[in-house]
């Protein structure tokens, strides 16, 4: 059971992250931005991690959503939602002590991008409260040497990503594209950065959500079918 709102939701990016970040079950991860909580959902409902996971979210409703299902789900053990500003890390977490951090951060520099009349969703898509850099540096914070950080974002901001891993310690690392259909631009990219890192970067082969049938893609359909019962999910 995943609660949300009318303005807190969560869409096809959140899966995909989720997905990307592959945790192991030996991971400490804080998810930062964590909204009502989707990817570490995602994670326990799959069996995917073993201990205990924070996320770190600036909006009470989405923090109270997030606890809703936690204690839905009897997840308590396993996950705690801290409600915190991610430029104030410090005041929540310890420094150095995780090996996976991730966000699905704000898309749109402050500004830019399709006007919102909700204040909760401006939040959630524009760079009012946090941005690249903000991000990289929580991570760096939280990560101990070695550990990672997965963050989405739209392809055109990509520099911007890699600029801020690279100014705070994180060696860009592997780098996913995902595109909707065969032969439409991509729409999402997946990044993943190491802190202390060689530099190197590995590409994926390209992420394809549907198929020429509108339907999802069979490389879709074993991402959800991993976060549960098919019938869930797969209902298109």
């Amino acid at each position: 059971m995943i609660y949300v709102s009318r303005d807190s939701r969560f869409g096809t990016d959140a899966v995909l992250l989720a997905n990307f970040a592959e945790p192991k079950r030996i991971d400490r991860i804080v998810d930062l931005c964590t909204g009502g909580g989707i990817i570490p959902l995602l994670w326990i409902s799959g069996g995917c991690v073993g201990e205990k996971i924070y996320g770190v979210e600036l909006q009470r409703e989405c923090c109270e959503l997030a606890a809703r299902s936690i204690a839905e789900n009897g997840d308590e053990d396993k996950f705690n939602v801290i409600e915190g500003d991610l430029r104030n890390i410090s005041a929540y977490l310890p420094r150095e002590k995780f090996s996976l951090v991730t966000c699905n951060p704000p898309y749109f520099a402050a500004g830019s991008g399709a006007a919102n009349k909700s204040d909760s969703r401006m939040l959630a898509r524009s760079e009012l409260t946090c941005n690249s850099d903000d991000v990289c540096a929580a991570a760096r914070y939280l990560l101990k040497y070695g550990g990672r950080l997965c963050v989405c974002q739209r392809p055109e901001r990509i520099t911007d990503v890699i600029c801020a891993m690279r100014s705070n310690g994180i060696e860009p690392k592997r780098i996913r594209l995902v595109q909707q259909r065969e032969g439409k631009e991509p729409w999402l990219v997946l990044i993943e950065g190491r802190r202390g890192g060689r530099p190197g970067v590995k590409f994926l082969p390209m992420l394809t959500v549907e198929g020429c049938d509108g339907k999802y893609s069979e490389q879709m359909r074993e991402i959800y079918v991993r976060y549960g019962d098919e019938s869930k999910w797969l209902d298109n």
